[in-house]
């Protein structure tokens, strides 16, 4: 049996530009997938997003490949895509079968309710995989439980409109097939130094997940329901062993969020010094989290943690409390004072308001310096599908929800005109980037890879000044620009 795994491209350009630039993660999830798929099965894993024509690359693949299964995962701003790929897939053989997961299939599969998707899974793939692939062996029909829903079933609606479905023993979860991505076109801007020089501005790096879900429920975040409010962790022996396989030197935690359980992520750092595993890691971790644990960021330091993303989010208490955040400015200022004094960077993500004035925008150019050096990045706060923030706002969206859910186009109405909010937006990524590290400490990178960052910024950064350009022929001129004087 011959399966393709598909990754499929983004669509809006300010997603491409920030893949080109910036980072460019590998098909973790498929990977995954693809180590459920029996050996003596072929299986082959497509990123749409590395060709400039994915929809040509796509066609080629199907016709070249001749798969017996399609398998696409997307996030909801790639649901759009991925039923025109199923399109595209059964005009060229209407016998493929075509079945769809990742996280928008969680969490909204009736949107995949097409007369050309065979099955909707929800959950882990790697673990369905197997079962599927034997029904489809054995001519038995592809569905089953709450987890593999067939869309053409009369029983679809019914299960679709029901939660997420149990998620299983992470024991049971497949090893990814890393092997059968191309492993040299992902890569991470890595800033930080302590040598004062870099070999590599965009070194090859390799995602790991340790633990999935997370014990809080941020109100913009669908993680608490994705995973039905459960934390689940590896065991920390396992989590070595697979980084030990590892052939790259730079490796991103993809968790949720890696630090909550100290004492497991105590025993990890252990284990990877114990073992003399020397590599240089990225990971999330919330502020209170650093915090209460400096000593276990302090360990992590040593086995080679070079930058922690940290969801700083506002300037204001208020805007904690209504992202259901659980901590407060005082918290986040002391986490940033903690990671600078260990030498670990500090990558500050923050949320934008839609209701923000252009007031609230300089608070934030006032904060970038006061943070710098440092990464410091934006999102604009857009609804998750499946939250109650979303069930709050669905009659407030300004446009397809789905398609510009990519937490840098709103999908609620701004207070300020949508050109104006985006030059604002614009404005404070390009003073992000002026205050970026390698420039502020002075490190020093090879000239090739320094013309490449300036190059790729300054692609970003036009981008998203331009989203607003987005919206054209959706909403209202005077939505865009403003009322005519």
């Amino acid at each position: 049996m011959k399966i393709l795994l598909v990754k499929p491209h983004s669509e809006l350009l300010v997603a491409k530009r920030l893949e080109e630039g910036f980072l460019r993660l590998e098909p973790l999830g498929l990977e995954i997938v693809a180590g459920g798929v029996p050996q003596d099965d072929s299986v082959s894993i497509l990123d749409l997003g590395l060709y400039k024509d994915p929809a040509r690359k796509f066609g080629e693949m199907v016709r070249g490949y001749l798969p017996d299964m399609v398998g696409f995962s997307a996030y909801s701003s790639m649901a759009h895509t991925v039923k025109q790929l199923s399109r595209q897939a059964k005009s060229i053989n209407p016998d493929i079968k075509i079945v769809v997961g990742g996280v928008h299939a969680t969490i909204v599969p009736a949107d995949f309710k097409q007369p050309f998707i065979d099955l909707v899974v929800r959950g882990e793939g790697g673990t369905a995989m197997p079962e599927i692939i034997r029904r489809y062996k054995n001519k038995e029909p592809l569905h089953f439980g709450e987890i593999a829903l067939a869309p053409s079933a009369p029983d679809f609606t019914v299960k679709a409109a029901s939660g997420p479905p149990p998620y299983p023993d992470v024991r049971a979860i497949p090893r990814p097939r890393r092997e059968l991505a191309e492993r040299s076109r992902y890569f991470c801007v890595w800033t930080r130094s302590d040598t004062g020089r870099l070999e590599h501005l965009f070194p090859q790096v390799a995602s790991i997940r340790t633990s999935m879900g997370c014990a809080y429920s941020c109100s913009f975040c669908v993680i608490h329901h994705l995973m039905n409010g459960k934390y689940l962790q590896r065991d920390p022996q396992d989590v070595v062993d697979e980084i030990s396989h590892i052939r790259q030197d730079h490796i991103y935690f993809v968790d949720d969020e890696m630090f909550l359980d100290a004492a497991r992520a105590r025993r990890i750092a252990q284990l990877l010094k114990e073992k003399g595993i020397r590599k240089h890691y990225i990971s999330w971790a919330r502020s209170d989290t650093i915090v209460k644990h400096p000593e276990v960021f302090k360990l992590w330091k040593e086995a080679g943690l070079d930058v922690v993303y940290v969801g700083l989010e506002s300037v204001d208490e208020f805007r904690l409390a209504e992202y259901a955040k659980r901590s407060s400015i005082d918290t986040n200022h002391q986490a940033v004072k903690i990671l600078k004094g260990l030498g670990i960077m500090l990558h500050a993500a923050f949320i934008v308001h839609p209701d923000f004035a252009a007031d609230d925008f300089r608070r934030l150019e006032d904060e970038i310096k006061r943070l710098t050096p440092a990464e410091i990045t934006f999102t604009v706060l857009a609804p998750s599908p499946g939250t109650k923030f979303w069930s709050d706002n669905k009659d407030r969206f300004i446009c397809d929800p789905y398609r510009f859910y990519d937490c840098m186009h709103t999908i609620l109405p701004t207070r300020l005109p949508l050109r104006r909010f985006y030059q604002h937006f614009g404005r404070l990524t390009s003073l992000a980037l002026r205050a970026n590290p390698l420039r502020l400490q002075g490190i020093r990178v090879p000239l090739r890879d320094f013309f490449r960052a300036v190059f790729r910024g300054t692609r970003y950064i036009f981008a998203l000044y331009s989203i607003y350009k987005d919206y054209r022929g959706l909403l209202k001129a005077e939505l865009i620009y403003g009322k005519p004087n």
